[in-house]
């Protein structure tokens, strides 16, 4: 029985139920907004236990969250949006139904940097040291918000036959694939590429954490900027529905960057033996950011 069961072949077909949980009404709960509220709180959760087991004071990640998700959501869709114009360009009420699809996580991150940067210097705390924190949960809700695509049947790839693969409705195909029904799984890749990156961000925190090694401010920021870059890249390259930049596929062009920006602040960090340029001095005031001991409540 068991020989049987190992040789049958390994296969997942994937079919979305729609993007629509039920609805009452008028009112309609969505998968996609389901997903990305359960991946700022599971994130947030995430960030203060993290912060805790640095001795960093967790209220400081819980404020941060609202900064990044006012600053993350809006740019992922501007993102969006500035590359599909002529999408939008003859229906402008739908540049804010986000719940329909339509968000960049490239954006997202452009969006959620700056307001870190921006939050960090009137708290008067290092960006290196809160990006850090931030990191493990940005990739997990990266992994979580990903399924939203599956719902929405889009983000898939190109037309396949492999064992595993995920079907899309014919409304939902580009043209030139109308008459395929199978298609890349995409979402997948990157849901479970997002996870690994996430194991290896979260292993060389506890182990930095527990003493076994040391890393500098700033080193898992730039790891997940670098490995979550890495597998866009060879995704990205799948994809039927690219946002593009002239015969450019603009995910790949920042993913590129991303791995260069990620490898050389890493090179900085440990070839060079530098600090990170931060928005506060290496030698601010941790008064701020430190969880104080009961003692000295």
């Amino acid at each position: 029985m068991v020989l049987n069961t190992l040789a049958l072949p390994l296969g997942f077909q994937f079919t979305s139920p729609g993007p629509i949980i039920f609805q009452l009404g008028p009112v309609a709960i969505r998968w996609y907004g389901l997903l990305i509220a359960s991946a700022v709180l599971i994130g947030v959760s995430l960030s203060q236990y993290l912060a805790q087991k640095r001795r960093v004071n967790p209220e400081l990640l819980g404020d941060l969250a609202i900064w990044l998700v006012v600053g993350a959501i809006p740019c992922a869709r501007i993102y969006y949006v500035a590359f599909e114009w002529q999408q939008y360009v003859d229906r402008p009420g739908d540049i804010i139904a986000i719940w329909k699809g339509g968000i960049a996580i490239h954006g997202a991150i452009l969006g959620g940097t700056i307001a870190a940067l921006i939050f960090a210097k009137i708290q008067r705390v290092s960006f290196w040291q809160l990006a850090d924190l931030v990191a493990p949960s940005a990739i997990l809700g990266q992994a979580i918000g990903r399924w939203g695509n599956f719902f929405n049947s889009e983000a898939f790839g190109r037309p396949t036959d492999l064992p595993w693969k995920l079907y899309i409705p014919l409304e939902s195909r580009p043209q030139q694939y109308a008459n395929f029904e199978y298609f890349h799984p995409t979402f997948l890749y990157e849901s479970l590429w997002n996870l690994t990156v996430f194991g290896l961000i979260l292993t060389l925190f506890f182990r930095d954490v527990q003493g076994k090694i040391s890393l500098k401010t700033g080193s898992l920021f730039l790891v997940y900027v670098a490995a979550y870059s890495s597998g866009r890249v060879w995704i990205e390259g799948l994809r039927t529905d690219s946002l593009m930049f002239g015969p450019l596929r603009t995910a790949q062009i920042v993913s590129l960057t991303g791995i260069v920006l990620g490898l050389g602040g890493l090179a900085w960090l440990y070839l060079f033996d530098r600090p990170l340029p931060d928005v506060v001095s290496p030698k601010f005031d941790r008064s701020a950011i430190t969880q104080k001991s009961p003692e000295d409540q």
